[in-house]
């Protein structure tokens, strides 16, 4: 039996770049066709260079779908591990071929900025036009998606920072959370809304149609503990959505209530579009932070980029109509 020092060797001799591309594009797309496509391979090939990379660390670098054998359903320890230093490695390369054989013209910087659809509307767009004002020609990719898919593709080299919330510890390998900010659960309707003119009751809303986060969502679960707390669950016609505009917009036209992160609805309580209702929500906030991978190299675009959603998150702090009375229904 070959000891550590025989298996590094054997790596080093070994491995191969096709070995570690093979690797990042199966984990950041999460399935097998797919990422023959983009290598511009065949599927057999590159089922047998993951063979070949497994072979070589002695170990399964990645989980196969249990719905069939072209899925991914994700990297083992091993393959995260791995993930993570040939993410570094291909990175390397590319800055070395930029130093030596650079493209004509000038360089195109690109940032890709993950954001929780609930976050994003209060955080991004000043720090998006400060970045834009101070580096104009930099290429600003933004995606909007649920916490998990984020943090997947931030661990995976697909997005450069992500404006989220912390998950389970086996999610969390790999990356670093920077608080931001907590905000709480609020309960929004539109200007003149019934609930709205006086103090309501939980169970009051609950007669009224409501938009709700999708499962599997922390502004979900954290929706549902909230009810249950008070001996109630959440209606099971209520519309489950992760579109902010849509939510916004079918409670501006209707009596809907929207049971949201207070961030997704910021802009519209303090011009008054939409109302505060009443109920107050105290034990529902959750931090907001600026998840990072551990060991990404030092990136001037990246740093400013941090530093302008911190200054943003400190414009946070002021919380638009605080309910004044407290009725927990």
């Amino acid at each position: 039996m070959k000891d550590s020092a025989d298996l590094r060797q054997d790596f080093v001799r070994n491995v191969q770049l096709r070995h570690l591309r093979c690797l990042v594009a199966v984990a950041q797309e999460r399935h097998l066709a797919r990422a023959a496509e983009r290598l511009a391979l065949s599927q057999p090939a590159v089922s047998k260079t993951l063979s070949e990379l497994e072979a070589i660390v002695g170990t399964r670098l990645v989980e196969r779908s249990k719905a069939g054998r072209r899925g991914v359903q994700g990297l083992t320890a091993a393959g995260e591990q791995l993930l993570a230093h040939a993410l570094r490695v291909l990175e390397a390369l590319d800055a070395s071929a930029q130093a030596v054989a650079p493209a004509a013209g000038e360089r195109i910087e690109r940032l890709r900025i993950g954001a929780l659809p609930s976050v994003a509307p209060a955080l991004l767009p000043m720090a998006l036009a400060r970045l834009r004002d101070s580096r104009p020609s930099v290429q600003i990719v933004v995606k909007s998606a649920a916490n998990p898919t984020l943090l997947d593709e931030l661990r995976a080299g697909e997005l450069d920072l992500v404006v989220g919330r912390m998950s389970d510890p086996r999610l969390m390998g790999g990356l670093s959370f920077e608080l931001l900010y907590t905000e709480p659960l609020v309960f929004a309707v539109r200007a003149g809304h019934p609930l709205a003119l006086k103090a309501a009751s939980v169970q009051a809303v609950l007669a009224y149609p409501l938009v709700v986060y999708g499962e599997g969502t922390i502004p979900r679960h954290n929706t549902e503990s909230f009810l249950s707390a008070r001996g109630l669950v959440l209606p099971a016609n209520a519309l489950q959505t992760l579109d902010v505009a849509v939510a916004r917009a079918l409670v501006a036209v209707s009596d809907a209530v929207w049971i949201t992160p207070l961030g997704a609805a910021r802009g519209e309580l303090a011009d008054g579009r939409l109302a505060r209702l009443r109920i107050e929500t105290a034990g529902t906030e959750e931090p907001v932070g600026l998840l990072q991978r551990s060991d990404a190299e030092p990136s001037a675009l990246r740093g400013a980029m941090a530093a302008l959603l911190r200054e943003a998150a400190k414009q946070q702090g002021a919380v638009p109509q605080r309910p004044r009375k407290t009725s927990r229904g």
